[in-house]
């Protein structure tokens, strides 16, 4: 058996044996199982990275435990956080369902090729020189011209008879 088999085999067994007692340690700290599995899974996964370190402790189940107390006491203080700031200044407000325009625009946007979708979104939407466009895709100028070029004559073609069309100036007639 290869050293790399055998320490994936002793880090199973020592997960096999140890999961069930470090969930039920986060548990009775957080009082919800899915979390505690949460914060199980992520000290084992802390724990795997170091695996060849740990193991080679008097204790590597208190290591792990550790690991998952500070996690899940991590998890409390920022829910604790959080809830202050909503108390302080109130919960976020409602965000509007989006318009049949916005809907009739993003279901054209996904058809269209992705180069052609980001310089139109990146120049049209965002705001951003042709230029910018250009710099942050790395490539020409004469690319993105030609992507939105191409990426309006589309959009054009997919928003022909609907409001939004007209809205955002794709349709040429």
């Amino acid at each position: 058996m290869s050293r790399a088999a055998s320490v994936d085999e002793a880090y199973a067994g020592f997960y096999d044996a140890s999961y069930g007692p470090v969930v039920a340690q986060v548990y009775a700290l957080v009082g919800d199982l899915s979390e505690a599995q949460d914060v199980a899974q992520e000290a084992f996964l802390r724990l795997w990275t170091r695996w060849e370190r740990v193991s080679t402790y008097d204790d590597p189940a208190a290591w792990v435990r550790r690991v998952a107390t500070n996690l899940a006491i991590s998890r409390w203080r920022k829910a604790r956080y959080a809830s202050r700031a909503i108390i302080r200044h109130g919960p976020p407000s409602d965000v509007a369902e989006p318009s049949v325009d916005s809907v009739s625009l993003v279901s054209a946007l996904q058809q269209i090729p992705a180069p052609q979708r980001r310089a139109l979104v990146l120049h049209h939407m965002a705001g951003f020189s042709v230029a910018a466009v250009a710099e942050i895709e790395r490539t020409a100028v004469g690319t993105v011209k030609t992507r939105l070029f191409h990426g309006r004559a589309a959009l054009a073609r997919l928003l022909a008879d609907t409001a939004v069309g007209n809205n955002f100036g794709v349709n040429h007639g």
